[in-house]
């Protein structure tokens, strides 16, 4: 077999062909059909030719060969019939017959046409019937489907540049001195006509490109960064602690998103969490709550997304209790308990046990006791309670100090003993005056004179000594008062 490569241009009728030729020879002993193409693309309403040319031995045992008959044919028909012969291409079908040349010319093609089609002749030899195979394959399309393909050379000193080389690619190929039309943000570059052009490239431009077949023009779609990113998440609405979140990345790209980076918004800076179109958080928790982010990037420049928040519920944690003042606590003081707990939505709702008792104590974060006794002592704890759930604190134990409820009881006697003393003295008085009232009416009251106390006393000193000398007598009284014993 030997191959070699060509290019063809066929026109017709003002419509384009375009053939990419690759000349294939098939032969065994000086037999052989070698066509000029083997894949053809074509739009509809144009013309194609297909070419090629045969071979076959001169003298086959002294018996001159002559062709006697030579068509095209599709190699889907059971028995290969003559493509002239066929109905659906009457009047579309023309052979040119030239000496070991193949040739046919299909006109106003039809997307029907689309097909593998194979040269045949016959001989005057016995079994002198040869078929060229594979044949050559004909695409009809309604457009010749152009992309800009993007290669990124550079970046630009500006940070939202890029230098790029684009080439206007089509299904069908297109020669390559043909003449392109290429468009920058819908404005037509009027010094670019060829299959490539370079440029810098900011994430806000668009570029595409043109041919011109016949009298329509056919474009390209255009070019262009990723449009500014929106993230979804799923399931939607409350998110609870421990189920499964998926965020979703979605932007509009030509070519499409490479990349997709996503960030979660720290106190100071961005935090990467992962990249790819969705971001799953299988098993999400309190610390997961935040705003969130994707980045995606083309070869054309990248756009960050708005943030996203992400709020995560969950049922109170484990609550703290707090006893103001702090230590064993004076009885008759006040005394307040505070209950804290940290809750995705905030506690509603707080209330106070004590230990061994069934009914609640109070409600509210607080619990003040104001004239705390020692029977108000033992253990206390909180419930917390939100939408999600309850959690109980552990057991804090509040008492009254000994020490102190002594010396309370000594102030209280001290206080009572105080208030006694006016009372006594009251009654005391009241007393007195009864007593004095009696006296008064038994007896008039003598009254001494504190002028004369002094020389009273003297007196009675006086008085007394001489009692001492006289036996006991008094110096005025008679001897006839004096007793006498005679033995």
């Amino acid at each position: 077999m030997r191959t070699a490569t060509t290019m063809s241009l066929t026109s017709a009728s003002g419509f384009i062909v375009f053939l990419l030729s690759v000349t294939v020879v098939q032969g065994q002993n000086g037999w052989g059909v070698t066509y000029a193409t083997t894949q053809i693309c074509a739009l509809k309403g144009s013309t194609v030719d297909m070419s090629c040319t045969y071979t076959y031995p001169q003298w086959i045992n002294n018996w001159k060969t002559t062709v006697e008959k030579t068509f095209w044919f599709i190699n889907s028909d059971i028995k290969p019939v003559d493509l002239k012969t066929k109905s659906e291409y009457k009047g579309r079908v023309y052979y040119s017959y030239k000496k070991n040349d193949c040739f046919v010319r299909i006109s106003d093609l039809r997307q029907s046409d689309s097909a593998q089609y194979q040269f045949s002749f016959m001989t005057n030899q016995p079994g002198g019937r040869y078929t060229g195979s594979p044949g050559v394959t004909l695409t009809v399309t309604a457009h010749p489907d152009l992309q800009v393909h993007v290669t990124r050379s550079s970046s630009c000193r500006n940070s939202n540049c890029v230098q790029v080389e684009l080439r206007c690619h089509s299904s069908c190929r297109l020669p390559d001195n043909y003449k392109y039309t290429w468009f920058k943000n819908r404005q037509k570059i009027h010094s670019q006509t060829s299959s490539s052009y370079s440029t810098s490239f900011s994430s806000e431009d668009t570029v595409s490109c043109a041919v011109k077949l016949g009298s329509e023009m056919f474009s390209s779609p255009p070019v262009f960064a990723p449009t500014v990113p929106s993230v979804s998440f799923s399931p939607s609405g409350e998110i609870i602690e421990g189920s499964s979140v998926t965020l979703t990345c979605t932007s509009d790209a030509n070519p499409p998103v490479t990349k997709y980076t996503w960030y979660k918004r720290g106190k100071n800076q961005l935090q990467s969490r992962g990249e790819g179109q969705q971001f799953v958080l299988s098993f999400i928790n309190s610390s997961d709550s935040g705003s969130y982010s994707c980045q995606t990037e083309n070869s054309l420049g990248l756009k960050m997304s708005e943030y996203v928040y992400i709020n995560v519920k969950y049922p109170p944690r484990l609550p703290s209790v707090s006893v103001s003042p702090s230590g064993q606590i004076v009885e008759g003081s006040s005394v307040t308990l505070t209950c804290t707990s940290d809750a995705n939505p905030p506690v509603t709702k707080y209330t106070w046990y004590k230990e061994d008792e069934d009914s609640p104590k109070a409600s509210g974060q607080n619990f003040t006791i104001t004239d705390f006794r020692s029977e108000h002592s033992g253990n206390y704890y909180c419930e917390a309670q939100n939408s999600r759930g309850r959690q109980n604190s552990t057991s804090h134990l509040v008492t009254v100090s000994e020490r102190t409820t002594f010396i309370m009881n000594i102030i209280r006697l001290a206080l009572v003993f105080l208030l006694l003393i006016p009372l006594i003295f009251l009654t005391l008085q009241i007393r007195m005056k009864k007593t004095q009232t009696i006296n008064t009416e038994l007896k008039p009251p003598e009254t001494i004179e504190l002028d004369n106390f002094q020389s009273y006393e003297n007196e009675h000193v006086q008085h007394r000594e001489e009692r001492r000398l006289t036996g006991g007598r008094r110096p005025d009284e008679t001897s006839s008062d004096v007793e006498v014993s005679c033995t």
